[in-house]
């Protein structure tokens, strides 16, 4: 059974740091390109970072961009989000995703495996 499972959220400052994880199992994390989302209440789910296979290359959603670092360690399966400099904005349930074909994308229908989620609250 595949799952991926995020861990790491909750309540922090304003200017605060957070590290996200997603651990996979039943699949082999090194065959797919790996990113996170986030939902905010009452909007949509918005892309944050993406990784490829090896690591090498990343994208980030301007948001993101200077504050969040995703990476991975493909020995452990598993996927990690470095947000630093939190903001009130970036409270969200994260949700970490999966895609077997290959190329770095930000919409949610290209990614076919989803974790649960995990909450992440900023207060000012």
């Amino acid at each position: 059974q595949v799952q991926l499972v995020e861990s790491g959220g909750g309540l922090v400052q304003a200017g605060g740091s957070l590290r996200l994880s997603c651990a996979a199992s039943g699949l082999t994390l090194s065959y797919y390109v790996m990113a996170w989302f986030r939902q905010a209440p009452g909007k949509e789910r918005e892309f944050v970072a993406a990784i490829t296979r090896s690591g090498r290359d990343t994208y980030y959603a301007d948001s993101a961009k200077g504050r969040f670092t995703i990476s991975r360690d493909n020995a452990k399966n598993t996927v990690y989000l470095q947000m630093n400099s939190l903001k009130p904005e970036d409270t969200a349930v994260y949700y970490c995703a999966a895609r077997y074909w290959d190329g770095l994308r930000s919409k949610s229908y290209e990614y076919e495996k989803w974790g649960q989620g995990t909450q992440v609250t900023v207060s000012s």
